[in-house]
């Protein structure tokens, strides 16, 4: 299933899940999303710390991230696969192993690896969900935290771990712990999508509607003018 052919069912789907998240109008979606468009990234972005997630759609992964006080930069890819330079075709054929992943570039001294698995966790609509997220479906948005090294692998498995014994969810988080291999950059038109497309009726009925859900939560993470909160 594509974004393409789940359109009508998002609509209604979102609709039915208003409750759960937050009403965003049009004008303060363009608003945020010039700000957004506005921020500077750094040419060099080696000298910064590296985390790579899948959750569902990338779109709105990426933005979450962007939105968070310490994070430099998202990029929005592939991972997860043996696909040699996959393309979005490829991928969205749920076939070739990858998920759609967002490398996140953070500043180590302003927010940590653990701050970044809570954002990946309480941004996602159902964290128990397998092979999706939401409307999204099928194995090219499965969740995965991919670790770099021994340390990542343990406070993953340890948040998760905790989750399951919280109580809170009747079902086991769905996310997978996999190692770091290859990233694979996303083609140009998905980075900073959200930046570009306000207006995208999926953009308006999920993406952001989830992202201001988890900004709602915890505004004190997110960076000035970079809340979808209100009107």
């Amino acid at each position: 299933m594509n974004r393409t052919s789940l359109y009508l069912s998002t609509l209604l789907l979102a609709s039915s899940l208003v409750s759960c998240g937050q009403a965003v109008s049009s004008k303060k979606a363009q608003a945020v999303a010039e700000n957004f468009a506005k921020d500077p990234v750094p040419a060099d972005l080696s000298r910064y710390s590296q985390a790579t997630f899948a959750a569902g759609c990338f779109w709105h992964e990426e933005t979450l991230f962007e939105s968070i006080k310490g994070v430099i930069d998202g990029v929005s890819g592939y991972a997860g696969g043996t696909k040699e330079n996959p393309t979005y075709e490829d991928v969205e054929t749920g076939t070739t192993g990858h998920a759609e992943t967002v490398n996140v570039y953070y500043d180590s001294t302003k927010i940590s690896y653990p701050t970044l698995l809570q954002v990946y966790f309480e941004s996602q609509e159902d964290p128990t969900q397998v092979n999706g997220q939401g409307p999204d479906e099928g194995t090219q948005y499965r969740s995965i935290v991919f670790y770099r090294n021994e340390k990542e692998k343990e406070m993953a498995v340890q948040y998760i771990n905790k989750l399951n014994k919280s109580g809170k969810y009747k079902k086991p988080i769905a996310a997978q712990v996999m190692p770091y291999t290859r990233f694979w950059r996303a083609e140009e038109y998905h980075q900073h999508y959200i930046d570009h497309n306000p207006d995208n009726s999926y953009v308006q009925n999920v993406s952001i509607r989830d992202i201001a859900r988890f900004q709602a939560m915890h505004p004190e993470m997110i960076k000035s003018g970079h809340s979808f909160v209100g009107k």
